[in-house]
């Protein structure tokens, strides 16, 4: 209609006012499409997410598949930080990366112990991860008061509502369905969206790290072993036809 009511003005068939008048309707946010876009390469991005998930996530999510002395050592964490910041009371550099709350406690408030968080991207995807923290919105109905369009019915209460603030998730109406549609900001967060974002995405890189960290030289010696399995085909290749050159 829009497209058309162009052509008609461009003909002089259509005044000005009547495009000017016509609504321009948003298109729905595609919550599902967003991408973390993260990397595990970047340094100094992974020593922020360290920072936000001690901040942040362990307080109820453990690592326990990791050390804190194997995080320092492949994110160049100096030793002094390490162990002012980031170290729990009563552990130590060795120390797998535990949480202090108790599983009864957990059960208590969430109805279910949190999740360790060691694995997490490996078996969800970084992206589902971010959109996971990207998608909290008010619920009344929710023994938390919040509510995610990634994961509906979530007991993980919106623990960075203070930096990003808190949304109201607007839905529409298409037949029968109830769709999402878009956030409406209800109470704004200290971060501006833009550093929320930045946040974000440096935690979901941590967490992905975490998931494996050799990944880097895992990705690095495999381009090495295609190559030399190549080179090992065409000797191979070399070889058959020398033992078989004389077989008529």
């Amino acid at each position: 209609m829009r497209k058309l009511a162009i052509v008609l003005l461009a003909m002089g068939c259509l005044p000005v006012a009547a495009l000017a008048a016509e609504p321009v309707k948003a298109e729905p946010v595609k919550w599902e499409e967003w991408h973390a876009g993260n990397s595990i390469e970047d340094t100094s991005s992974l020593q922020r997410g360290a920072r936000n998930f001690m901040n942040y996530c362990n307080g109820c999510h453990a690592l326990k598949y990791v050390r804190y002395q194997r995080m320092a050592d492949d994110l160049k964490i100096p030793t002094d930080v390490l162990s002012r910041d980031l170290v729990a009371p009563g552990s130590n550099a060795l120390s797998y990366i535990t949480t202090s709350l108790p599983a009864a406690d957990a059960v208590n408030w969430f109805g279910k112990v949190p999740p360790d968080l060691s694995l997490i991207t490996r078996s969800k995807s970084p992206d589902y991860v971010y959109r996971l923290f990207k998608t909290f919105y008010v619920d009344p109905a929710s023994a938390t008061g919040t509510n995610n369009l990634a994961y509906p019915g979530v007991a993980m209460p919106a623990v960075l509502s203070d930096l990003c603030g808190v949304n109201q998730a607007v839905f529409r109406q298409d037949g029968d369905q109830k769709l999402f549609d878009h956030f409406e900001s209800v109470v704004p967060g200290t971060l501006t969206p833009a550093q929320c974002d930045d946040f974000v995405r440096d935690t979901v890189n941590f967490l992905d790290y975490v998931g494996e960290p050799t990944q880097i030289e895992r990705r690095t010696i495999g381009i090495w072993v295609v190559l030399f399995l190549i080179l090992l085909t065409w000797l191979t290749w070399l070889l058959k036809n020398e033992y078989w050159k004389d077989v008529h």
